[in-house]
């Protein structure tokens, strides 16, 4: 179990035992303040009535009633009656005793709504509320126990109460407020760090589907393009071992051709075990293209002209330009008995322009027949965004026309 869960659940059992700790302490407080304040007025009367009289079962209900507000409810709204009755019992309070420890008994009760209460606004109209009833009460038992009426000297024996009550509520529903953002926070930052472990390991199962699919595609690479040219080889072999005395030029042509076929597969080999390995070349695209001209004119007599502009693709792009450009010099030397080619690969308006042509023998159009190489072409330039055509004429070549959009129109997305 990671350590940031058993926080959260060991959160989560002790905040409760702090909330009933809290209470607990605030109840105490309340019975000794009660206590107290019963003792020092059990000489006191009010109209030949002794003060313990009414004070005790007075205190007596208070109690009993915290009580069961401080340990039995749990919601703000049910404690309404509850506060109300507080108000209650520490107005008579305040009637029938000499005024001490009032206020302290309002701060006790006061803590306690403000404690639990979640709205800033109700704990206003609780402070203020509370204030003026006291201000009223304590007027009251001043008017009936020293026949004073003056507001002067009501707010003046009041006034180290009202300033008690007022830092009370500030110091307390600010102290308050900060727990609440702290522990606000602190929740947001147990949600963020749950978030961010499942992103995570979302990004690390994304990364290893991202390479098992790339592993399928080049090994499927491998199988359609190398398998491809090798089986090409040994039916042209073949082929040139049962002309070799009938037709020599054409048993040579057929065992150039192979030769030729036998190198790209050698080359698409290499690349895609690259590929595979995570090693990539340093070599441009320009490069890679020049490189597979001068292999395929390499022993074979053929001639290659070229003009390659020097542009950026990705890879899949780039894989795909440089196995067309293989499989069309080896079609039109193995096909149509080309010995020149001409090849041109160029940027314009946001889409790479590929073209290659040869000097064989050509065919009708009509009766082209699109194998596996041509065929290949038309798919994977599809998948790519591009599009791929042929044109050909009886004794006037092949012509391999392909677009792609560019990494920069694409924004280099692929």
């Amino acid at each position: 179990m990671k350590r940031h869960e058993l926080e959260n659940r060991f959160g989560e059992c002790f905040r409760p035992l702090v909330l009933r700790f809290g209470s607990a302490i605030i109840f105490c407080l309340l019975f000794i303040v009660l206590t107290v304040l019963i003792l020092n007025n059990r000489r006191f009367y009010f109209a030949d009535i002794p003060a313990w009289a009414i004070n005790l079962p007075v205190s007596a209900v208070l109690l009993v009633e915290n009580a069961v507000k401080f340990f039995a409810l749990k919601s703000p709204r049910s404690k309404i009656a509850c506060y109300v009755l507080d108000i209650l019992t520490l107005t008579v309070l305040t009637l029938f005793s000499d005024g001490a420890l009032i206020s302290t008994l309002y701060i006790i009760i006061l803590s306690e709504f403000y404690l639990y209460q979640p709205s800033v606004s109700a704990n206003v109209a609780m402070g203020v509320s509370s204030i003026v009833l006291f201000l009223i009460a304590f007027g009251v038992s001043t008017l009936f126990k020293q026949g004073v009426t003056s507001l002067d000297f009501l707010l003046t024996s009041a006034f180290d109460d009202l300033i008690i009550l007022t830092l009370h509520f500030f110091v307390v529903n600010f102290s308050v407020q900060i727990y609440r953002k702290n522990k606000e926070l602190g929740e947001a930052n147990a949600d963020l760090n749950k978030s961010n472990e499942k992103l995570r390991l979302a990004y690390e199962e994304l990364q290893e589907i991202t390479a098992l699919e790339e592993r399928q595609r080049i090994a499927k690479e491998i199988h359609d393009t190398a398998g491809h040219s090798i089986t090409t080889v040994i039916m042209q072999t073949e082929a040139a071992k049962l002309i070799m005395e009938s037709d020599p030029e054409e048993a040579k042509r057929r065992i150039t051709a192979a030769n030729l076929q036998a190198k790209h597969a050698l080359e698409e080999l290499r690349e895609s075990v690259h590929l595979l390995s995570g090693s990539r070349g340093a070599i441009s695209l320009k490069e890679q293209f020049i490189a597979i001209i001068h292999d395929s004119m390499d022993g074979t007599g053929i001639a290659i002209r070229y003009d390659v502009a020097d542009i950026t693709l990705c890879d899949a792009k780039s894989r795909f330009l440089l196995n067309t450009l293989k499989e069309g010099i080896s079609n039109g030397l193995r096909h149509g008995g080309a010995t020149a080619f001409y090849f041109e690969l160029k940027e314009v308006e946001g889409r790479v322009e590929f073209y290659l042509s040869d000097n064989g023998k050509g065919m009708e159009i009509s009766s082209l027949k699109e194998g596996f190489g041509l065929s290949g072409m038309h798919t994977r330039a599809e998948s790519l965004g591009g599009n791929v055509w042929f044109e050909t004429e009886p004794d006037e070549g092949f012509e391999i026309h392909l677009t792609l959009p560019s990494d920069s129109a694409q924004g280099g997305k692929l």
